[in-house]
Order: C-alpha cells, then structure tokens, then sequence
C-alpha cells in the first residue's frame, strides 16, 4: 500500500512538472525543453497531461507527439481519444483523420472513436461529416452495431439535428435492432427541439416495438415535461414508475426540484427534496444543485449558503456547478462584493471550471477594475488551467475597453498560438483599437497569424 500512495505521488509530481514546462514553454522548443529536463513519460501520467491541456490543441498536440516518440512507449487508447477531441476542438480534422489513421495500424480503434469524431462534428454543425464518419466505419475494419448507430442518432440529436436523426432511424431501422437507448435519444431529441407530441409518439412506438421503458427513458419523459412546463403530468409519470417498481433517481428528483424553482414553486422544490430524502434515494451533488438554483431563483441566498453548510455536513462536495449558480445569481443581482466572497470560500473546496474564471473576469471588467480581473487570470495560470475561448475572449474585451492593447494583443497572440481562433466581436474589438491607434502592422501581424491558423495544417 505504502508502495503504490508513493507511486500515486511521483505521478502526480511528474504530471505537475510537465504542465510547468508546457505553461512556460513556446510550442516550438517544447520537445527540446522536455528532453534536456530528463522527463520521460508513462502513458497514465500523457494521459492526464492531455486531458488538462484538451483546450490548448496545439499544445497538446505537440507533447503528445514528443511521447511518442519516446524508447518503450505506446500512446493508450485513451490518449488517443483525449487527442482526437482535442484537435476537434480547434477543427484540425486532417491531424485527427491522421490520429484515426495511426491508431488502425495498430489495431486500436474501436466504436468509441468513431463516436467521439461524430459527436465532435455535431457540435461543429458538420452534419454531413457525422454521417460520413458514420459510413466510412467498414473500412476501417470497424464494422458499425447497435451502439455505433446510437452514437449516430445521439450526436444528431445533440446537435439539433433531430428531423436528419428521425430520418435515417426510419431508413436504417431495419439493419439494426433498436433498443431502448436508441428510442430514447430519439426521446430526448424531439424533446429538445421542442415538440411534446412527437416525443410522444416515439414513447408510444417504442412500447408498440417491445422495449419497456427504463429508467433513462422515464427520466426524459420527466425532463420534457418538465421543461414544456408540464410539472404535475411528470409527476404523474413518476407515480407510473413507483407502480411499475422503477425507483425514481436522483437525477428525476434534480429535474423536478430545478423545475419548481424556476416557477418559483420554492416551497413545491423544497417538499420533493424532502420527499427524496424520506424515501431512501440518495441525495448527490446534482439534487442540492437544483435545490440551490431554487432559493437563488428567488433571491434566498441565505437558504443556499445553509444549503452549502448540510452538503458540508453530509460529506456532498460542491463542484463548480455549485460554485457558478450561486456566483451568476449574485452578479444578476448586482451583489459583485458577495460574489467575490463566494468565489474565495469556493475555490478552497472544490476547482472552479473555465465558465468560473470566465464570469468573475467578466464581473470584474464591468466593474472596470482590471487589475482584478488580471489577478483571477494569474491565479487560474498558477493553478495550471488551460483557459477557454471564453475565458480568454472576455479578458482581451476587458483589456480592449481600457484601451489596453499591449496586453490584449499578447493574449490574443497566445489564444492564436494554442490553436484557438478568436471570435469575430473579440478580434473586432481590438482591430478597431489598433486602427484607432494607427498600430496597421501589428493588427497585419495577428491577422496572418489567424490567417495561417485556418488555412494551413498545423503539422506544417
């Protein structure tokens, strides 16, 4: 035991030494600066290397590269995968084409990858790319199931494309058999878009086809209920599952407790909490979330810090989710000097997300103390967190609005360098600075870069 906590140590002492570098390096010296350090990687400390650098593709592109090329090593699946979402992210379709290539020489590529890339080309609204990936799955040796024609629907669907999924589910229905998970994606699809009778019918269709519903399913029947506004029929719903010996989740507890706050049924959300406790269900970080949104919907924040003090005494961890209601509710309320205090207590009991340092910069930029907001930035770096596009996005705003356009056009410069490309409002906002200050080939330069960043392969 004493063995293997060391183990755990050295890894986690590697994997921080490693992200030091990657923060402090230029990408174009990194594989030089990690090989004059002696560093020499396991596929489990990559793999978490990856997975904190997944917002900076370039970056993690590099050193997934360099460990490759190490004596005795070989990429896992996993850091495949991580890498493959990763350059997703930043659209460099061809090197993630390039990393599906690599992995079928090596017999590694399975349904879970192809899933990931149509997922990924969902959220880019690449619907016909989804659907290539889809049927280009034979020929990479992986011929596509049930759970791979799922993975199809589900992107659809997530995507809000739901009419293309309900499409090729009436045409492709026959070649495989749907189950339960597959009506229920469909489910969730027509729920999203929104249209009640549809969904409907897809419940009653896949009743007619044999497929009792489950649990999932009852919980989005309940979420698309809830969210036509519909409460008391998915508590009908809920009473359907009691009387067929389906057990409500905490998850159709959260959905119910979130929905009555936001009709500020505030006394409805607390009673469904309370019933959820009476009856045995244990209650999760997710139900005390929605309980919290609840009494912040109503401006009761003195219910959600008593909330935050039961999680305590409960042994409930808040996540960032805890952390981002209660900090957004207050800063709708104009309540910044109470935010700041939430934001103090919260990061020493859990790790803020990108959307937790995106809003306290925000929050500090309106207040028009940047110097603030430059603090939560330094921290967020110290912490070794890879900011979002909108982390960085609503810095170099800021920045802009002070007429500060040294520093924006260093964050920009470093935005560009990790393979993000900046937002039309963001980039606007400073070209039109640097015009206002006759700095045309500064702006020139940035634009090149951004330029190159769209049309050439970063393998180049």
């Amino acid at each position: 035991m004493y063995s293997s906590r060391e183990s755990l140590q050295d890894s986690s002492d590697m994997v921080k030494r490693v992200c030091k570098i990657m923060m402090s390096c230029p990408k174009l010296g990194l594989d030089t600066e990690l090989d004059q350090n002696g560093i020499r990687v396991s596929p489990e400390i990559a793999e978490e290397v990856l997975k904190r650098f997944e917002n900076a593709g370039v970056l993690a592109y590099v050193f997934f590269d360099w460990a490759g090329k190490q004596r005795n090593y070989e990429h896992s699946v996993k850091a495949y995968h991580t890498m493959i979402e990763a350059l997703a992210k930043i659209r460099q379709y061809q090197l993630m084409w390039d990393l599906v290539n690599a992995m079928r020489s090596k017999k590694m590529l399975n349904i879970e990858t192809f899933c990931i890339i149509m997922r990924k080309y969902a959220r880019a609204k690449k619907v016909e790319e989804v659907v290539y990936t889809f049927n280009i799955m034979k020929k990479y040796d992986v011929p596509p199931n049930v759970a791979a024609f799922n993975g199809l629907l589900s992107a659809l669907c997530k995507s809000k494309n739901v009419r293309k999924a309900q499409e090729i589910f009436d045409n492709m229905k026959g070649q495989f058999v749907p189950d339960s998970k597959t009506y229920s994606i469909l489910l969730e699809g027509w729920g999203r878009a929104p249209n009640l009778p549809k969904a409907r019918e897809i419940y009653r269709e896949m009743v007619e086809a044999g497929c009792d519903p489950d649990i999932v399913t009852y919980g989005i029947m309940v979420d698309i209920l809830c969210k036509a506004g519909r409460v008391d029929e998915a508590v009908e719903i809920v009473k359907e599952m009691e009387f067929s010996g389906c057990r409500p989740t905490s998850f159709i507890y959260s959905v119910l407790v979130h929905t009555y706050g936001i009709d500020n049924r505030i006394e409805d959300a607390v009673d469904t909490f309370l019933e959820m406790e009476s009856s045995g269900v244990e209650v999760d970080v997710a139900v005390y979330n929605a309980l919290i949104s609840a009494f912040c919907k109503v401006n009761k924040f003195q219910n959600a810090y008593r909330v935050l003090d039961e999680m305590e005494g409960k042994k409930v961890t808040p996540n960032s989710r805890t952390c981002n209601i209660i900090l957004n509710s207050l800063i709708g309320c104009g309540e910044t000097d109470e935010a700041l205090k939430v934001f103090r207590r919260m990061i020493k009991i859990c790790e803020p997300d990108a959307d937790t340092y995106t809003v306290m910069i925000k929050m500090f930029c309106d207040r028009d103390e940047l110097e603030r907001a430059l603090k939560v930035w330094k921290y967020m770096k110290k912490k070794r967190f890879v900011p979002s596009l909108h982390t960085i996005s609503a810095l170099i705003n800021g920045l802009c609005d002070k007429a500060d356009a040294s520093r924006a056009c260093v964050l920009m410069e470093e935005m560009i360098e990790n393979g993000i490309r900046p937002g039309r409002v963001t980039f606007g906002k400073l070209r039109n600075l640097l015009l206002k200050e006759g700095r045309e080939d500064v702006l020139e330069f940035l634009q090149e870069k951004m330029n190159l960043l769209v049309k050439e392969p970063l393998c180049d």
